[in-house]
C-alpha cells in the first residue's frame, strides 16, 4: 500500500460512531505504527482533510472533505437525486429505503429515508459500512461487478454478523448468479437479525455498478404481496437513479420488472 493509499485509509476510520478519534485509537484501528500514523495525520491536517479538537487533541474530518463533497455533488448530484427517489420509494413500500455506494473496497450507505407508516422499522446510519456478502445491497453490486472484484471479496475472511449470515463462497456465488439473472438481490437476516432486504444495482456512465439501492423491512412484515411490491419498486427506482445520474445499464441487465 502506497503512502497516499495509507493516508486515505485513515479517513475511512471515521463514521457516525467515531466522529472524533485520538491518535492511539487511529493507530490501533489502522494496524500501522504510531509514528507512521502521526506523520500521515499531520499531512492530512496540513491539507485540511482533518483537524484536531478538544483538550485531548482528537482528530475529526476537516473542511476540505466538505469542499470536495460539494464539488462532487455539483458535478454528479447523486445525493439530492437519491433523496428524492428514496422518499418516493418509502411512500410506495412503507419501509426503510437506502442508497449505498462503493468506495474503493468498501460499501458505504450514502443516504436513507424512513416511512412514517410504521412505528417499528429498520434503522440506518449514513456512512455505515455494509458487508458485500451479507447484505442485499452487497450481493446486488457483486452480481454485476468485475469478476476479479467478486473473487477478491469472496477470498477474504467473511464475517458472520448473525446466525443467518452466509459465508460459504459456493453458496454466495449461487446467490450472486441468481441476482444477475433477476437484476435484484435479497438477504434475510444476513447482516442484521430479522431484517429482510431487497436491492438492485446502480450503474455509472461506463455501465459498471457504482452501488445499490435497497429497501429493508422487518422479516415479520414481509408478506407475498409486499415482497412483490418491493421487488418491483426497488428495481424501478434503481433504474431511475441510474438514468438520472447519467449512468447506463449493461446490455445484459434484465430491465423488465422483477417478479
Amino acid at each position: 500500500m502506497g503512502t497516499v493509499s495509507k493516508a486515505l485509509s485513515l479517513l475511512t476510520l471515521f463514521n457516525h460512531g467515531r466522529l472524533e478519534i485520538g491518535l492511539s485509537d487511529i493507530t490501533r484501528l489502522s494496524g500501522m505504527n504510531k509514528a507512521t500514523v502521526y506523520r500521515l495525520m499531520s499531512e492530512l491536517q496540513a491539507q485540511g482533510f482533518v483537524e484536531q479538537v478538544g483538550s485531548d487533541r482528537a482528530y475529526r474530518l476537516g473542511p476540505e472533505v466538505l469542499r470536495l463533497a460539494a464539488l462532487r455533488e455539483a458535478a454528479v448530484p447523486i445525493l439530492s437525486v437519491s433523496q428524492d427517489i428514496l422518499k418516493k420509494l418509502c411512500d410506495l413500500t412503507g419501509e426503510t429505503a437506502h442508497v449505498s455506494l462503493v468506495r474503493g473496497k468498501q460499501l458505504n450507505t450514502l443516504t436513507h429515508a424512513y416511512s412514517p407508516r410504521h412505528g417499528t422499522r429498520v434503522t440506518m446510519e449514513d456512512a455505515e459500512i455494509l458487508s458485500f456478502h451479507a447484505t442485499g445491497s452487497g450481493l446486488a453490486y457483486l452480481a454485476f461487478a468485475p469478476s476479479a472484484f467478486v473473487e477478491d471479496v469472496l477470498a477474504q475472511p467473511l464475517s458472520r454478523h448473525t446466525t443467518e449470515t452466509e459465508t460459504d463462497p459456493k453458496r454466495l456465488r449461487e446467490a450472486i448468479s441468481k441476482a444477475r439473472i433477476l437484476g435484484i438481490a435479497e438477504s434475510v437476516g444476513g447482516f442484521e437479525a430479522d431484517v429482510h432486504s431487497h436491492a438492485a444495482p446502480i450503474f455509472g456512465p461506463n455501465r459498471e455498478p457504482i452501488g445499490s439501492l435497497a429497501v429493508a423491512a422487518p422479516v415479520a412484515r414481509i408478506t407475498p404481496d409486499l415482497k412483490t411490491l418491493i421487488r418491483r419498486e426497488v428495481k424501478i427506482a434503481a433504474l431511475d437513479l441510474t438514468h438520472r445520474i447519467g449512468g447506463f445499464c449493461p446490455s445484459d441487465y434484465p430491465q423488465e420488472k422483477a417478479a
